[in-house]
């Protein structure tokens, strides 16, 4: 079974476009992240969507047994993290999620080697495959990408062999760099 993170914001909500939408309504604030530690988050994820029907793909991908799904997404607040375990809790009660301080980087908190992380934004997928780990960018917005791209949960399952191909290919470099 292939470890996978999901991220949560742009991946299986739309809450980027919602927070968004309300930080240009709301132009008093001087840095986005001040406006982020004010935000109800309850209400943010309550009128947030899932994006490309996100919990029911992750529902396939628990049922596939090819992945040990997890959610690792990074929070500005304490309250931001409780919504989404709230939310997680109500909806994949049986998927783990990780939170991670805004200032800390996904893989500090969790082992990269050999595991996928499916996220938005390019920073975090470019320091997970240094680290070792399978970067896939997710979008919806139909754009290529020079890494494994998908547009739906649902497509992991279709690009297991792919993924699994990628995790050796991986071992391999090891494997050399170890005997040189």
């Amino acid at each position: 079974m292939i470890k996978l993170y999901l991220d949560f914001d742009g991946v299986i909500l739309d809450t980027i476009d919602v927070t968004y939408k309300m930080y240009e309504k709301n132009k008093k604030y001087k840095d986005i992240r001040d406006f982020y530690r004010t935000l109800d988050w309850n209400y943010v994820i309550e009128v947030s969507n899932p994006i490309n029907d996100s919990i029911n793909c992750i529902h396939n991908l628990i049922n596939s047994s090819l992945y040990d799904v997890n959610i690792l997404t990074h929070v500005v607040t304490r309250e931001e993290a409780i919504a989404k375990k709230k939310y997680i809790d109500n909806n994949l009660p049986s998927v783990k999620l990780i939170t991670v301080d805004r200032d800390i980087d996904k893989c500090d908190v969790v082992d990269c080697d050999n595991s996928v992380l499916v996220d938005d934004y390019m920073g975090n997928l470019e320091l997970w495959q240094s680290k070792g780990g399978i970067p896939i960018k997710f979008s919806d917005k139909g754009k290529e990408y020079d890494i494994m791209s998908i547009n739906s949960l649902n497509m992991l399952i279709d690009k297991y062999d792919e993924i699994k191909k990628m995790i050796k290919s991986y071992d391999n470099k090891t494997l050399v760099n170890l005997k040189k």
